[in-house]
């Protein structure tokens, strides 16, 4: 196999505005970088668990995920919540609970987590926020970070229509309950800590609010409480959007974080117009746009000489040699080892292991560069594990090697799968 580029798999190397693709044949290492853009500072939990901030056009190598770590693109966010770790600020209403400041080491590792604490009353026990500005119809997540401290469940509820509301275990790491009108996730981080985050959409509210409660259990979240038991919560976050993006810290006021861009990895004597292999390792993030990884000649939109990987809007994934394209509708197109093998008129998609298309094309002359974008558009949002190019035609079974995962285990987790132990 020749491999001509290569890319992650482990190996990361950035500085600011460039992460490292290279070519190794022979053992002669030659740079084959991708220029990177983000105008902002931005977070990534790092290989130690930790949340940190990264300078502006340093990409983000994350390590959320995978103690491998992943290439974190994203899309220009906004954090609504004025007073993203400052519970003790009069934004947040306490109503039946208090905050202790400073009570614990946070998920940045310094000792500025607060404890949302229950008092001893009868009732509801939470915290929530001034009015948010919302529009009518659009998705909105809200997001914080936290560890059970005496009350292992609590819950993100929204002011939006009649209040929907996700339920969390913090002794499990699972949604315990939603309602049908919200989703809930959760991601374990380092040190007890948990992201969990509600995803739902404003049909009826043109002002919102984030609430944080406590609970007893799930069937008893009005209760009388023991004055000293809650639960430890950091980096509060509102944002436009289905998805729970990276945290942006605020301190008075809304910050953005601005989209970021990689393009530009190769040349022409990287690829081969006659014949190539292009390979992804990742998951996208279903953000309802469209998104594109290419190899173009530079060209502007619209050039019939690419090699494209595309997730549309509407959850369908498509591939595009040349001038010819084909949809590939599957339930699980965000988190896959796919690769489009082409040549002699000929391309293939194979996705884990399997091959799924197989399609003519005319021709393709002027390969020059890969990029986390379509010429112009389609810019990528997800994780990438890995992305290599081959200048040759593979053979079946490298194909399927190349897709698929090494052990049962690993496949599980990849693809985000829960592992049941039987016996």
């Amino acid at each position: 196999m020749a491999q001509t580029l290569k890319f992650g798999n482990k190996t990361w190397a950035t500085k600011v505005g460039s992460t490292l693709a290279y070519n190794d044949e022979n053992a002669n290492y030659k740079p084959l970088p991708f220029a990177f853009t983000r105008s902002t500072s931005a977070t990534r939990v790092n290989k130690e668990g930790l949340i940190e901030v990264v300078t502006s056009d340093r990409p983000r190598i994350d390590y959320t995920d995978t103690s491998d770590g992943v290439l974190l693109l994203e899309k220009a966010a906004t954090n609504l919540v004025t007073y993203s770790e400052a519970f003790s600020n009069a934004y947040w209403t306490k109503e039946k609970a208090s905050i202790v400041s400073n009570a614990v080491i946070s998920p940045d590792g310094t000792s500025n987590a607060s404890k949302l604490v229950e008092d001893s009353s009868n009732g509801l026990h939470r915290i929530y926020t001034n009015l948010i500005t919302t529009s009518q119809n659009n998705n909105y997540t809200s997001s914080v970070f936290a560890k059970k401290g005496g009350r292992n469940i609590f819950g993100i509820q929204t002011s939006s229509g009649a209040q929907p509301y996700v339920w969390f275990n913090l002794d499990k790491g699972i949604v315990e309950l939603q309602e049908s009108s919200i989703v809930g996730k959760i991601e374990s981080l380092a040190n007890g800590w948990y992201k969990c985050s509600a995803t739902w959409n404003s049909s009826s509210a043109t002002n919102d609010r984030v609430f944080i409660q406590l609970a007893k259990s799930i069937s008893n979240t009005s209760y009388t409480g023991d004055g000293s038991s809650g639960v430890y919560i950091f980096g509060a976050q509102f944002e436009i959007g289905n998805v729970a993006s990276s945290y942006i810290p605020t301190q008075g006021s809304a910050v953005t974080r601005v989209a970021e861009t990689a393009s530009g990895a190769g040349n022409s004597e990287v690829f081969s117009d006659s014949q190539g292999v292009l390979f992804f390792d990742g998951s996208v993030f279903a953000t309802n746009e469209n998104l594109c990884i290419s190899i173009n000649d530079g060209g502007a939109t619209g050039s019939g000489n690419r090699v494209e990987l595309l997730w549309f809007s509407d959850g369908k994934f498509y591939t595009q040699v040349g001038n010819s394209g084909q949809e590939f509708i599957s339930s699980n197109t965000l988190n896959n080892k796919i690769l489009i093998k082409y040549g002699s008129g000929t391309y293939h998609l194979y996705v884990n292991g399997f091959r799924r298309i197989t399609d003519t094309y005319t021709s393709l002359s002027g390969l020059v560069s890969l990029d986390f974008k379509r010429q112009g558009s389609f810019t990528f949002k997800g994780k990438t594990k890995e992305l290599g190019y081959y200048n040759t035609i593979l053979t079946d079974l490298e194909l399927e090697t190349l897709t698929s995962y090494k052990s049962w285990t690993s496949m599980v987790n990849e693809l985000n799968l829960n592992i049941i132990y039987n016996g």
